[in-house]
């Protein structure tokens, strides 16, 4: 199965279906008051990113990674950044160009793609990466990072959200109905599990991965990043986030030499 394109006619699913938080627009409201300097966008589920994790974003080139749905990205353009959203998704992306078009937004511009091949843009392009939770729904990370770190300029901030791989140890329809069952060898993967795979199949869901902290964390690393912010949030409203943080989030750069 070509999970890449599996993946982006599965979000444009989500998108159609209406049922999605991640697909749902930001109000005019948020617009207005971002346009004073004043907003508050999401890595993880729940957690505000800090303030202090930003640079100065007025002017900034920034790259919303895997960021498509009309939140993050029209945000960072009624800041005053030069933003594009760049998604798998091409529905996801048509909500942020919804936005862009209601609010005058003319300095954000949309571009279809795989986040693991940035080809389309050149080195050392971008100020600033927002990558919001989303490389669960790719089978591989490190190629992420290390174009995420190619298409930073030196001193540039890459901001990264991601599943906490314990998340996926467990057997999550027994979770959900408050039965805490260690079930799954890491890394999971919907593919390895034929029960999971005929659901998302049948319910059109995108399919998931798990990825080491290796991969996560020293993947960053190893592509040339520095971490320096670090914190962790939940899924709302499930069993599993009683037990243990599963969001992690983090704040990298790119070194000037």
């Amino acid at each position: 199965m070509n999970v890449v394109k599996y993946n982006q006619e599965a979000w444009d699913h989500q998108v159609d279906s209406g049922t999605n938080p991640w697909t749902k627009p930001v109000s005019p409201e948020v617009i207005a008051e971002a346009r004073k300097g004043i907003f508050s966008v999401l890595l993880t589920e729940t957690k505000p990113v800090p303030t202090d994790w930003f640079p100065p974003m007025t002017g900034k080139q920034v790259l919303g990674l895997a960021s498509g749905g009309g939140q993050q990205c029209p945000v960072f353009a009624a800041v005053g950044a030069n933003v594009t959203s760049f998604d798998n998704s091409q529905k996801q992306l048509d909500m942020d160009d919804l936005v862009a078009r209601r609010e005058g937004l003319h300095n954000l511009r949309t571009v279809c793609g795989d986040a693991s091949d940035l080809s389309v843009f050149a080195d050392n392009s971008f100020d600033l990466i927002f990558h919001p939770v989303s490389n669960l729904f790719m089978p591989a990370v490190r190629p992420v990072w290390s174009e995420a770190y190619r298409v930073l300029k030196p001193g540039g901030v890459m901001l990264a959200g991601f599943v906490n791989p314990i998340f996926y140890i467990f057997d999550y329809l027994k979770a959900e109905k408050g039965v805490m069952e260690v079930k799954y060898k890491l890394p999971y993967a919907d593919e390895n599990v034929p029960e999971m795979m005929a659901l998302q199949l049948e319910n059109k869901n995108p399919l998931e991965f798990s990825h080491t902290l290796s991969d996560q964390l020293g993947g960053q690393l190893d592509a040339g990043f520095a971490i320096t912010g670090f914190y962790e949030d939940a899924h709302a409203g499930t069993v599993i986030s009683e037990f243990t943080p599963t969001y992690i989030a983090t704040r990298a750069v790119k070194g000037t030499h």
